[in-house]
């Protein structure tokens, strides 16, 4: 049985995630950066310091009601990934990204060569030593899939042109961490054992080729699965197969947002695809807010020195144009327009989760092969660019519309005239 309060501190959490939806809502904002503040707020980091300036017994009992990062939690926002990257697949399938293959290619390639190359500059001038470099390019690098998705959804961008490019980059970016993943964790976990790390990346390209396959050949065995069932198995079935295939993804070093991603794909070829919608849009929604919740429950106000500020500063005004920058030539090799290629290079700033795995990863290295203090630096410093990051990023989504009449004219000055989309 659960403990005495881990269903009340699951009820504070929903609620709390509630209010903040519905303050977003009133003020017309997005409602991600409200759930991790939220997340900050509600956190021991926070709310479970007030007892040491309590000056009644009433803050005593609120610093009792901080939550952290329990088994529901982390889960939680492990399903939150999952769904996310399940409804991505089920937008991309494989004909798609097949007919894509070229273009997500070239823009993917744009994508790394210009902001990995800049994380690792930031990290050498920043931390110091190589493995300190390659970590902070990859926290830098990495566009946050759930996050961008959540917003594409959010703002019905899903269906229109813009949607191709970022989620052609985004499958990109995640094939290509789930290789990265398996080389650093080999550095910092294995002290630099590469012949390990080769074994690793095996494992992980082998299983991503076995995912491949199953979704070439295997729309049959999907479409059986959910074939003549009720509401309920459609669910029940659909986040079986979803969930356990991201877990082996998961155990094997192989990110599980990359398998659900393939799931997706491999769903999106019956004729269950609205049925699917429909009914796991409230449980993705749901767990979604858990993520982001998450988010802000990990993240210690206290690990932000000024020094620390100051690096996440001088990063977020270098790397924030770096990627608008790739993310808009994207845009232009799939051949949109001056708009819309705008509003690929927004979409790409946001950074989320893989970051933070990142950062965990650093942290775990503490003392062996990073230095203790240039460990916990890598970690404040991630935390804090994916708060500002995602934040910054979904608004720069948000109010791309005050922004586009700004950039298309000083863009199509510097690369010629270009035809302009009607309103959405």
């Amino acid at each position: 049985m659960a403990t005495e309060t881990a269903l009340v501190d699951v009820g504070i959490l929903f609620a709390a995630v509630a209010l903040a939806g519905f303050l977003a809502n009133r003020i017309d904002q997005s409602v991600i950066p409200f759930y991790i503040v939220i997340g900050i707020l509600l956190g021991s980091n926070v709310l479970g310091e007030l007892p040491r300036f309590a000056v009644s017994d009433v803050l005593t009992a609120l610093g009792g009601l901080a939550l952290t990062d329990t088994d529901f939690v982390v889960v939680g926002a492990e399903i939150g990934i999952v769904l996310l990257l399940f409804f991505l697949g089920l937008e991309f399938n494989l004909d798609r990204l097949l007919a894509s293959k070229d273009r997500i290619g070239k823009a993917g390639t744009v994508d790394l060569v210009v902001n990995f190359g800049i994380g690792l500059l930031v990290g050498y001038l920043v931390f110091g030593g190589l493995l300190a470099a390659v970590l902070v390019a990859g926290i830098v690098y990495i566009s946050s899939s759930a996050i961008i998705t959540k917003s594409l959804i959010d703002l019905g961008w899903i269906a229109n042109d813009e949607a191709e490019p970022l989620l052609g980059t985004l499958v990109y970016e995640d094939l290509f961490i789930a290789v990265y993943l398996a080389i650093v964790s080999a550095l910092v976990l294995g002290g630099g054992d590469l012949g390990a790390a080769a074994g690793e990346i095996a494992i992980a390209v082998g299983f991503i080729i076995t995912l491949l396959g199953v979704v070439t050949v295997g729309s049959g065995f999907f479409q059986r699965i959910l074939a003549g069932a009720t509401n309920e198995f459609v669910v029940v079935r659909a986040l079986g197969v979803t969930i356990l295939v991201a877990g082996i993804a998961l155990a094997l070093g192989v990110s599980e947002a990359v398998a659900a991603f393939f799931v997706g794909m491999a769903f999106s070829s019956t004729d269950h695809v609205h049925d699917l919608e429909r009914l796991l849009e409230p449980l993705r929604d749901a767990f979604a807010a858990v993520f982001f919740f998450w988010i802000g429950l990990v993240t210690d106000p206290a690990l932000f020195s000024l020094s620390v500020l100051g690096t996440i500063l001088a990063a977020a005004i270098v790397t924030t144009p770096t990627k608008a920058i790739s993310g808009y030539l994207g845009g232009r090799i799939y051949d949109l327009d001056t708009r819309r290629s705008v509003r690929v290079g927004l979409g790409m700033t946001t950074r989320g989760e893989f970051s933070l795995i990142i950062a965990s990863l650093a942290l775990s290295g503490a003392g062996t092969s990073l230095e203790m203090h240039v460990a916990n630096q890598i970690y404040a410093f991630s935390v804090g660019y994916v708060l500002v990051m995602s934040i910054l990023g979904t608004s720069l989504m948000q109010h791309s519309n005050r922004i586009e009449p700004v950039a298309v004219p000083l863009l199509e000055g510097r690369f010629g005239n270009a035809p302009q989309p009607s309103d959405d």
